[in-house]
């Protein structure tokens, strides 16, 4: 358990407490969804604290084993932390500048030491409540395409059709979507981050399709690329090329295995296929209550692929003024290997 872990550290390391400050751990911490609040973690000590704005959203959220600390008007967290007598406290590293300096002098005697990644460690090994929620989320996006793919035509605006998907997801139940979704058609499929634009798509075009939702705090994330009209050697051939490269960094997950094989795995085919150089981006990255976590799938990575985890595979070939191709799944690492969560049809069809 994170908790039990962050106690050894702080036992460890002799750091009198931790100060949670990232509102995505503390959601993982506490279940707490409100846009304002702390956790402080000691080895006896577990208090959630907030603003009078959210005391009642924050008693109905946190567990009871939180002690519920509502700052008044006026009243400075750094305040109650001195008052507890420890000597210092750990803080995240995602604490802006001015977030340290103005703790820091509020803790003046104090010693702040930085840690990083405590949570977001933990946050890497799924539990099973959490990957029945990110199957939800997988499971919402799909039918959101499923349904609404015929809509997609010669003559349709990407915006439009990027606004029937949200629609769809969010009459479905959808916290929001995962993020700006991508709908790029024709040369702007070459753009990896093409967020749906004004173009209407035409017939020949290749159009990349990134989306994903939001259900109950957790994401899913998926790319189809696909075609209208006959298909020009040259988009079979990086189709062909992406296609295959997925496919065999698949293969290549386990327990154990270092990410950057991974990535080099599906980098090698592409390599070899003389597209080398159109693929800058890396293969993937963890999801859950962000679309971006750990682990990171990509030549510099430093992560250790371990049961538990959740994330993209995500191969793409771009060439520019041309067109490009992108085909992402969503993976679950269990006991018995790598399973595809994502399951639309991603074969060359015509």
């Amino acid at each position: 358990m994170a908790l039990e872990g962050i106690r050894e550290k702080l036992s460890r390391e002799k750091v009198g407490a931790f100060l949670v400050s990232n509102l995505v751990n503390v959601r993982y911490l506490s279940g707490f969804t409100g846009s304002s609040a702390f956790i402080l973690i000691s080895p006896q000590d577990l208090f959630f604290v907030t603003d009078p704005r959210y005391g009642e959203q924050a008693s109905s959220q946190i567990p009871p084993s939180f002690d519920l600390v509502v700052l008044k008007p006026g009243e400075r967290l750094s305040s109650f932390i001195k008052g507890k007598g420890w000597s210092s406290v750990a803080v995240e590293d995602a604490l802006t500048l001015a977030q340290y300096n103005s703790l820091k002098e509020g803790l003046e005697g104090m010693e702040l030491v930085i840690w990083k990644g405590v949570v977001e460690a933990a946050r890497k090994i799924k539990w099973p409540w959490e990957l029945e929620r990110i199957r939800e989320a997988v499971a919402l996006a799909q039918e959101a395409f499923s349904r609404l793919k015929e809509r997609m035509h010669p003559g349709v605006v990407e915006k439009d059709f990027a606004l029937e998907l949200e629609f769809f997801m969010r009459r479905r139940g959808a916290e929001g979507v995962a993020f700006p979704f991508i709908v790029a058609s024709g040369s702007r499929s070459a753009l990896p981050h093409g967020e749906a634009s004004s173009k209407t798509i035409d017939d020949g075009d290749l159009v990349v399709l990134d989306f994903g939702v939001r259900w109950r705090g957790y994401h899913s994330d998926m790319t189809r690329t696909l075609k209208f009209g006959e298909w020009q050697g040259w988009e079979r051939d990086i189709y062909r090329v992406v296609l295959d490269a997925q496919r065999a960094a698949l293969e290549a997950i386990r327990p154990g295995v270092e990410a950057k094989e991974v990535d080099a795995v599906a980098r090698r085919i592409v390599e070899e296929a003389g597209y080398g150089e159109f693929f800058g981006h890396g293969l993937g990255h963890g999801v859950g209550l962000e679309i971006h976590e750990a682990p990171t799938l990509s030549p510099t990575s430093q992560d250790v692929l371990e049961e538990g985890m959740v994330f993209t595979v995500e191969p793409g070939v771009y060439l520019p003024g041309k067109g490009g191709v992108r085909i992402e799944d969503m993976v679950y690492l269990g006991s018995g290997g790598p399973e595809v969560l994502t399951s639309l049809p991603k074969e060359v069809e015509g």
